[in-house]
This record gives structure tokens, C-alpha cells and sequence, in this order.
């Protein structure tokens, strides 16, 4: 057991000092360079998406001289290696035009108000509020539209969100608007 300990930290040493075997190789076409450089020399260019193609010129292998080490590469463009790993991994796994978009996100929020729920929490939120308060709270709108049956759940962070995005303003004025 202890060989194996110090194998493994051998092999971690090496690989900080040597650097993690690449295992996605940038070989740009002349064209795909190209168009990095050209995207670069105009300078309108999202940042990210000028960052990726210094990235992606820079771990190029058709470049004279080879490729730039990772971590050369990620102090040369300010970001960090996995940024650069990930770069070439998408490079290489979906094509130039993905590599320059930005990172997708992780999850996707369904609404939880349509536009015909949203219209019935703003004419809640105009109508006066229930006996014995003076307005209405996120609070008591989020349970009056459940209690509706507008939505199954909806937290108030959903009915503050909703209610500034249309400029409505419970308890404001009396009137809510």
C-alpha cells in the first residue's frame, strides 16, 4: 500500500511540473485561423468570445513553435486553466463556432407565470387588500394565487420579480399601481 501511495504522488508531482497529458489536441485549419485573427483584429468581438479564440491561437498545434502549455496560456489570457481545458475540449468535441459561445447554462427555470397569471397578480395586487391589512405582502399575493388555483406553488421572490417587472407597486397609493 505505501508504493502505491508514493507512486501517486510522483505522478501528481509530474503532472504539476510537467503538465496533465492533453488529451484534446487543437489542430486549427488555416481558414478556422482565420477567422480567430480576424476576429481579434476587428476587436467588436464579445470579451469571451475574443478571449476563446486567443485561447484556441494559442493552443494551437499547426503554429510555428507548437502549442503554448495550458498553463502558459491561462496567465497569458487571464483566466484559469480549466478555462483553457474546456476550450479545447469544445473545440474539439463541437466545432470552432461552439468553442467561442459562452458556457450554457446548467439548468433551465420553467416559468412558473404565464402571461394570462401574470395579468391576474397584477389585477390581485390593484384590488384591495383582505380584511384587517392595510396593503398586500409578496407574502399574502403568493397564497391568494395558489388559493386561486393560478399556480400550484409560487414563492415570493417569483411575485416580487413579477410585480417590478411591470412597474406595479402594492400598497402604493392605495391603488397598487
Amino acid at each position: 500500500m505505501g508504493n502505491a501511495c508514493y507512486s501517486d504522488l510522483y505522478y501528481m508531482l509530474w503532472c504539476l511540473n510537467k503538465g496533465m497529458p492533453k488529451t484534446h489536441h487543437v489542430r486549427l485549419e488555416p481558414s478556422e485561423r482565420a477567422e480567430l485573427e480576424a476576429i481579434l483584429k476587428r476587436g467588436r468581438a464579445a470579451a469571451h468570445r475574443q478571449r476563446h479564440a486567443r485561447i484556441l491561437l494559442k493552443a494551437d498545434e499547426n503554429q510555428k513553435g507548437g502549442a503554448m502549455k495550458d498553463r502558459e496560456i491561462a496567465e497569458s489570457v487571464d483566466v484559469s486553466i480549466p478555462t483553457v481545458e474546456r476550450v479545447r475540449r469544445i473545440l474539439v468535441e463541437h466545432g470552432l463556432k461552439r468553442a467561442l459561445e459562452r458556457k450554457d447554462p446548467d439548468r433551465h427555470y420553467q416559468r412558473k407565470l404565464d402571461a394570462k397569471g401574470e395579468a391576474q397578480l397584477i389585477a390581485l395586487a390593484c384590488e384591495d387588500p383582505p380584511e384587517g391589512r392595510q396593503r398586500w405582502t409578496l407574502k399574502l399575493l403568493a397564497e391568494k394565487l395558489v388559493e386561486l388555483e393560478v399556480v400550484e406553488s409560487i414563492g415570493t421572490e417569483t411575485v416580487r420579480s413579477t410585480l417590478k417587472k411591470t412597474r406595479s407597486n402594492p400598497g402604493k397609493n392605495g391603488s397598487g399601481v
